[in-house]
């Protein structure tokens, strides 16, 4: 895997509004909705990473937002050490995880995942309807009044919006070789049905029809259930990021 790879692939599949190049980084906001939409991607190589830390923070402060950095495994040597000792806080240890779409989506032909009966459909959408973002809302709508934000974020780039009896969601966006998972949130009251093994599944499917060959998610490190989840359906640990903020 090419360093920076799936720095890349997350940035593009979840868009900010403005993206300002500078100093060989790429500057991102979008309203503050999101760390990933709100942060330093920093895959260059500044001639002077202190002076261009110093700038990035200058930029965020002109639009009212903290300092976020993204560190991933394409991050500007030293940069993770050096905004350690300027006081950034690591939050957020996420994995990235992959699957080869060839033997990724298990035969679900006499019964569904996880003891799901079969025969329930998955539905597929090219734009996240009311029901779907109230159920990913509801799940993860920890961005207060952002919802017609995060709604604008999503929708800039094409995806697919999958749904499962109104009560699972998750979205596909198709890269190429690559086919990026996103949005996966099943309600609370109709976990360990299945629901989230049987989605992802279509999805899957979905991703390899459009000719993708690889599939990707990132999780949150702290997420064992779901981590338990992908790894049964065949993905594993392939790298790792976390964000630092500043104070």
């Amino acid at each position: 895997m090419i360093d920076g790879t799936f720095d890349r692939l997350v940035d593009r599949a979840w868009p900010a509004f403005e993206r300002v190049e500078r100093d060989g980084w790429t500057l991102r906001t979008a309203d503050g909705v999101t760390k990933r939409a709100n942060s330093v991607l920093p895959l260059g190589a500044p001639a002077d990473p202190e002076a261009a830390v110093g700038r990035a923070e200058e930029f965020y402060a002109s639009r009212g937002q903290p300092c976020v950095f993204s560190i991933g495994r394409g991050a500007t040597a030293g940069l993770d050490a050096l905004l350690d000792a300027r006081g950034y806080r690591l939050v957020d240890p996420t994995l990235v995880m992959t699957a080869p779409l060839a033997g990724a989506v298990a035969d679900r032909s006499e019964g569904g995942a996880d003891g799901e009966s079969p025969g329930t459909e998955v539905r597929f959408a090219t734009a996240p309807g009311r029901e779907w973002m109230d159920v990913w809302w509801s799940v993860d709508g920890r961005y207060g009044p952002g919802r017609d934000t995060v709604m604008r974020i999503l929708t800039g780039v094409p995806a697919v919006y999958a749904s499962l009896d109104g009560e699972a969601v998750g979205r596909g966006v198709s890269q190429g070789e690559w086919f990026g998972v996103y949005c996966m949130a099943t309600l609370p009251h109709a976990r360990r049905r299945g629901h989230a093994g049987r989605l992802l599944d279509a999805l899957l499917s979905h991703g390899r029809e459009q000719g993708a060959e690889q599939a990707y998610l990132v999780v949150v490190e702290a997420n064992t259930a779901a981590r338990s989840l992908y790894e049964r359906l065949g993905f594993t640990v392939a790298g790792r990021y976390h964000y630092r903020i500043r104070g």
